[in-house]
């Protein structure tokens, strides 16, 4: 992930309206977002999925903000402490159910409502209004799937993202019913192509220091994940 992504490690869509390189589509994501939210210095924030830390640390680096970010994910969160030594964040190995310390000044969730599951969409939205002060804003980012359907590619199932789904638009209205006034629908779809497009440039130029740790048969695996994702 290291070799593929950006340097903030963030592995989600870029925003690519003003951007010429991965690090500033990135940055102007993170941006993006801590503009939507109305971020500012001593705001506490809830990151449901915070991989590697990379909003957690935007947005504490430069908005001042406290951040407490969730992943399930041991691996990411020890490796996301260390990008985010020193500045106001925790990153905790939690479930988003398992959160009870609210409430929060805002919530955001990038790239992680795609393994969440139809089932628990609504689940999702309880905890996540349950969790966020009553004048507090939520953000969520996620791939979205222009037909409602309950299951996805079997190959991805078993390879990439296990039990992953993408929510349709209806899906994630009635989810939200009688809990959020949704305030801002921004689709920039068309930007994860020009991402996936620099992560495989990224991935493949590493292959050299890479074949000592992945075998031919992972290569081609993870090319076809993000060439197929960017058609």
């Amino acid at each position: 992930y290291r070799a593929m992504l950006d340097t903030r490690m963030t592995y989600t869509c870029g925003y690519w309206k003003n951007a010429q390189t991965l690090d500033e589509a990135q940055e102007a994501k993170l941006e993006l977002i801590c503009k939507k939210i109305g971020l500012k210095a001593g705001d506490r924030v809830l990151d449901i999925g915070g991989g590697w830390g990379s909003f957690a640390g935007y947005a504490a680096e430069k908005y001042g903000a406290s951040v407490v970010a969730i992943t399930i994910s041991k691996e990411q969160a020890a490796l996301g402490r260390e990008l985010t030594a020193g500045l106001p964040v925790e990153i905790r190995v939690q479930d988003y159910r398992d959160v009870t310390d609210g409430p929060y000044d805002h919530i955001v969730s990038i790239g992680m409502f795609e393994h969440v599951g139809w089932q628990n969409y609504r689940a999702f939205m309880k905890k996540t209004h349950e969790l966020l002060s009553d004048n507090g804003l939520f953000l969520l980012h996620t791939i979205g799937n222009p037909h409602t359907v309950y299951s996805g590619e079997a190959w991805f199932h078993k390879y990439i993202f296990p039990n992953g789904m993408l929510p349709s638009v209806t899906q994630i209205g009635k989810s939200i019913e009688k809990l959020f006034i949704m305030e801002d629908w921004h689709n920039f779809g068309a930007d994860y192509d020009t991402t996936l497009m620099h992560w495989f440039k990224n991935f493949d130029s590493s292959l050299p220091k890479l074949a000592s740790e992945y075998d031919l048969r992972f290569y081609r695996m993870w090319i076809y994940y993000l060439l197929c994702m960017a058609g």
